[in-house]
C-alpha cells in the first residue's frame, strides 16, 4: 500500500524514508528552541521552528536527516531554522556520516525575519558544500505542496543529487513572484496546469535540474534516495571548478536554444519528446523511460 509524500508532514516523511525505528530527532520540541524574532511581532511560534533534524539509517548507513514543516510559514527559513540545518550539516561532517538527505519543502526566506532568513539560508549554502567537500554526498528530496523555491531552491541545487516528484516544484521565484513583479502576462501564477509544467518534477528533470522522477509514493523516494546513497558512495562529491563550469555552459545553451519558448510544452518538444502533450499524464517510470532519451543531461 503507498502513502502519499505529499500529504505527509516533516516527521512522518523522516521516519517513513529512513530505515524503521531508526531515526533520533535533535533539538526536538521538547526543548522549545523557537525564534525570538516572531515572537517580538506577535507572531506563531513552532518549537521546533518548522524543521526536523537528526541522525539515523538509510538501509543501514549512517546519515543526518532534515525534514521541513510546510504547515508552519510554508516551510520558510529563520534564524534559528537555518541554524539548525547548518548544525546538522556541520555534525555530518564531524562524524563523518556516510550521507546528508534533506527533505525540503520551502517558499524561501521568512519576511518576518528577512535579513536573519537571507543570512542562514547563505550559511546553509557554505555547509553543503562543506559537507560535499568533506566527501559527504548531500541528496535532497522534493515533493511537498510548497515546493523548494527562494534561497532554499538554490541550497537544493548545491546538493548532489535531487530526487523530485511530479508535485514537488522546484524554482528560485514562485509564480506568484514573477506576477507580481512582472504581470499575469508573464505568469499566471492562478493556471496551475502552467505553473506544474513550468517548475514540476518532470520539466526539471528533462531540463536537467533534477536527477529522479518518482511517483508520489514515500516508499518510492525511500527507495531512490537508497540507490542515489549508492550511486554516490565511493565516487567524487565536492564541487569541482569543472563540473561549475559545465553547468554555467549547460544554463548558457538553455537559454540560447529555449529563451523565445512560451511554454514548456514548446521546449519538450524542442527536446524531440514525442506527444509532449502527454507528459504531465505519464507515471513515473513511464515518464522517466521516454524523457531519457532526450533529456538534458545535468
Amino acid at each position: 500500500m503507498s502513502t502519499s509524500y505529499l500529504e505527509a508532514n516533516a516527521r512522518e516523511r523522516i521516519l517513513q524514508v529512513l530505515d524503521a525505528g531508526s531515526f533520533s530527532e535533535l533539538l526536538p520540541p521538547a526543548q522549545r528552541i523557537v525564534s525570538p524574532h516572531l515572537a517580538q511581532l506577535d507572531a506563531p511560534v513552532s518549537f521546533d521552528d518548522g524543521v526536523v533534524i537528526g541522525e539515523g539509517l538509510l538501509k543501514g548507513a549512517r546519515v543526518m536527516a532534515a525534514a521541513q514543516e510546510g504547515g508552519f510559514m510554508g516551510g520558510a527559513v529563520g534564524e534559528v531554522h537555518g541554524a539548525k540545518l547548518v548544525g546538522l550539516l556541520k555534525r555530518a561532517i564531524a562524524k563523518q556520516a556516510q550521507g546528508v538527505i534533506l527533505l525540503l519543502e520551502t517558499g524561501g526566506v521568512r519576511l518576518h525575519e528577512a535579513n536573519a532568513g537571507l543570512i542562514a539560508v547563505s550559511e546553509v549554502m557554505r555547509a553543503v558544500l562543506e559537507a560535499r567537500a568533506a566527501n559527504i554526498p548531500v541528496i535532497v528530496l522534493v515533493g511537498g505542496s510548497n515546493g523548494c523555491f527562494g534561497g532554499m531552491g538554490i541550497v537544493a541545487r548545491c546538493a548532489n543529487l535531487i530526487i523530485m516528484s511530479e508535485e514537488g516544484r522546484l524554482a528560485m521565484s514562485g509564480p506568484e513572484v514573477i506576477e507580481t513583479a512582472n504581470g499575469v502576462e508573464e505568469f499566471d501564477s492562478r493556471d496551475r496546469a502552467l505553473v506544474w509544467r513550468t517548475t514540476g518534477g518532470k520539466h526539471r528533470y528533462l531540463l536537467g535540474d533534477c536527477q529522479r522522477v518518482v511517483n508520489d509514493d514515500s516508499a518510492a523516494f525511500r527507495a531512490a534516495a537508497i540507490d542515489a546513497l549508492t550511486q554516490l558512495r565511493g565516487s567524487e562529491v565536492a564541487l569541482s571548478l569543472q563540473a561549475l563550469e559545465a553547468e554555467q555552459q549547460m544554463l548558457e545553451q538553455r537559454i540560447a536554444r529555449f529563451g523565445e519558448a512560451q511554454d514548456p510544452i514548446e521546449i519538450w518538444e524542442q527536446l524531440g519528446v514525442p506527444q509532449a502533450q502527454h507528459i504531465p499524464m505519464l507515471e513515473a517510470d513511464r515518464f522517466t523511460e521516454i524523457a531519457d532519451a532526450h533529456r538534458i543531461s545535468a
